[in-house]
């Protein structure tokens, strides 16, 4: 890990299925670089017209598998899984990690992506997620406790 990051204790990674949270969305959403934005249905039904394929949801079995292809990556790559939980358009991630932010985030959705291809009733779509995700980084034991507590406790 660069200079930059190692005196971080986690990070809390989030990303979204395919068509599922749109720019504009009325949850609200983030922009890169600029943060959390508010919501503007004009944006959303632009975004939703430019989609190229159907959105993604997981089922339960697909949320299983997800989960199951991030502890075992994690494992592999000897980094520390704090938290571990998809949703049905979400996953939320908390690892402590010797690569960056984005690395982590992108090695993670590729094995996840590989294990819903290869599953006995296997997730077959042209795309499973939006491009990107979120990582925020944590500095602090706060932090991390209040990340792991919003991914295991605080989804509906």
């Amino acid at each position: 890990m660069t200079t930059e990051y190692q005196d971080i204790v986690g990070v809390l990674i989030t990303w979204t299925t395919y068509g599922t949270w749109l720019p504009g969305d009325a949850r609200g959403w983030r922009e890169k670089r600029r943060g959390n934005q508010a919501p503007d249905p004009e944006l959303e039904a632009e975004c939703r017209e430019k989609m190229k394929f159907d959105p993604v949801l997981l089922s339960p079995h697909d949320r299983a598998t997800v989960e199951f292809a991030c502890r075992e990556h994690c494992e592999h790559r000897k980094w520390l899984l704090h938290a571990v939980n998809a949703r049905s358009n979400h996953v939320h991630v908390v690892v402590l990690a010797n690569a960056q932010p984005k690395t982590i985030r992108d090695q993670l959705k590729a094995n996840c992506t590989t294990h819903l291809r290869s599953q006995p009733i296997p997730l077959i779509c042209k795309r499973t997620w939006t491009k990107g995700g979120d990582c925020e980084v944590l500095f602090n034991d706060e932090s991390l406790q209040n990340a792991i507590e919003y991914t295991l406790n605080a989804q509906d």
